[in-house]
């Protein structure tokens, strides 16, 4: 069903907004130049040219430590044995993700501390066995050594032979005068030999170190991308332990939102119907003593009471609303964002498909959503029109909500989006704005759908 409603509209540059000063950072050389001197790509070649000698500490230490627990493990002391190489690997892949961080960039959270039920070595032993944490720190000092050969040879291979050709023509001399040769030997045998010694010769070899130097950064960048696949995937904590902490600060975000929205109920309450209430209740005591003396003042009192109790009642109904519309429990989103939608400043088209209502908690986010969109959309635009439309694709629901404003909506500005996206994700819902300066704004929230 789509409908039209509303009349004029704005996003103006607030403290949620960009301003036209904003642009991106500009090169002066491409990237396939730029990359060989960027610090990015020496701090990566770097990595891997350390990862060989630490990965050979790692990996003698994790075998060795391994194969003495699994030795002993006849007698008592194979268990601690065992454990302490588990605790050695966790050390370790402490370093390695100080060192990933660091050179590559790569910001990966320490794993999940050890769950003791009580104290003592031995259930500090016990609790280093159990973790899943200090296996995948073993499993990645054995891992990480045949991949750090591996990753060594191509990288100093490439950059060796790269930056040996391209700087050949400055040192090709050598040869003649010290190392009695014509110049660096292409191929040779017993009947003759190929050496790069004539101008066209030299040329060639620079145009090709050229290219290989160019090449290397990018491959560099390839295989330290297997490097932060293994810290990520290996020395970072659990799946189920970063949806836990996950969980927490959602929950954390739910209990601020309830709380804030409680405060704004009072607020509302104490500074609007409730003041006017108690206006209304001292004209009706003054018109009553006025009864008797004055009785046209007293019906004129009563008068301007019975206007006091229609806007108490409206403020009433609004709050009521802001609370939890009754026509979303009664019709669903498709009236109620049509009511939504009509008190806007702007005209609004509403179009929702949906097959069936979603849960009453998806259902009523998906009504704030909008309606804190339409609202920002009256209050901070200059837009002459609106859209909403909602749908669902498979088990998400969709809301697009898109305006003809001036544009510069940014969420990490700090501005109510901000606060949007956070009750957002805190049912695992995401909302993504696209809002260049001057236009248009186009926001897109997604949540799951619970029917």
């Amino acid at each position: 069903m789509a409908t039209e409603y509303g009349q004029g509209y704005g996003w103006d540059g607030g403290p949620g907004f960009r301003g036209e000063g904003a642009e991106e950072r500009r090169h002066l050389l491409p990237a396939a130049l730029r990359a060989p001197i960027e610090a990015r790509s020496w701090r990566e070649f770097g990595y891997l040219m350390l990862s060989l000698p630490i990965s050979i500490i790692m990996f003698t230490f994790a075998v060795t430590m391994v194969s003495l627990g699994a030795g002993l493990l006849v007698t008592f002391l194979g268990i601690p044995v065992l454990a302490a190489g588990l605790a050695g690997c966790r050390g370790l892949g402490a370093l390695e993700r100080t060192r990933a961080r660091g050179l590559l960039g790569l910001d990966v959270a320490a794993p999940e501390p050890l769950r003791m039920s009580k104290q003592g070595a031995m259930a500090w032993v016990g609790a280093m066995l159990k973790s899943g944490a200090s296996w995948r720190h073993l499993l990645y000092a054995v891992l990480h050594f045949p991949w750090a050969v591996f990753a060594f040879s191509v990288a100093i291979s490439f950059w060796a032979y790269g930056w040996a050709m391209l700087t050949y023509p400055l040192w090709f001399w050598l040869f003649p005068v010290y190392g009695g040769q014509d110049g660096l030997q292409l191929y040779g045998d017993q009947g003759h030999s190929i050496y790069l010694d004539n101008p066209f010769e030299i040329t060639v070899t620079a145009l090709v170190g050229l290219l290989l130097t160019m090449a290397t950064p990018w491959i560099v960048r390839a295989l330290t991308q297997v490097d932060r696949l293994l810290v990520h995937g290996l020395l970072g904590p659990s799946r189920l332990a970063t949806r836990v902490v996950e969980l927490e600060s959602d929950r954390g975000v739910v209990i601020d939102t309830a709380a804030a929205d409680l405060r704004r109920i009072e607020r509302d309450l104490h500074d609007g119907a409730q003041a006017r209430l108690v206006a209304l209740a001292m004209d009706l005591g003054l018109a009553k003593e006025k009864l008797t003396e004055d009785p046209e003042a007293a019906a004129r009192m009563v008068g301007e009471a019975h206007g006091e109790v229609k806007t108490a009642l409206q403020e009433l109904r609004d709050l009521a609303r802001g609370i939890h519309p009754a026509v979303l429990t009664d019709r669903g989103l498709d009236a109620a964002l049509s009511s939504v939608a009509s008190r806007c400043t702007v005209p609004v088209h509403v179009e929702v498909d949906l097959p069936a209502r979603p849960a009453p908690a998806i259902e009523g986010i998906a009504y704030f959503t909008v309606s804190e969109l339409l609202q920002n959309i009256s209050k901070h635009s200059g837009a002459t029109r609106a859209s909403v439309d909602v749908w669902r694709i498979e088990n998400r629901l969709m809301i697009q909500v898109v305006d003809n404003g001036v544009g510069g909506a940014d969420v990490a500005a700090g501005s109510g989006l901000a606060g949007l996206a956070e009750r957002l994700d805190a049912v695992d819902g995401i909302l993504v704005v696209d809002s260049p300066v001057a236009g248009p704004t186009r926001i897109t929230a997604e949540l799951p759908w619970r029917g």
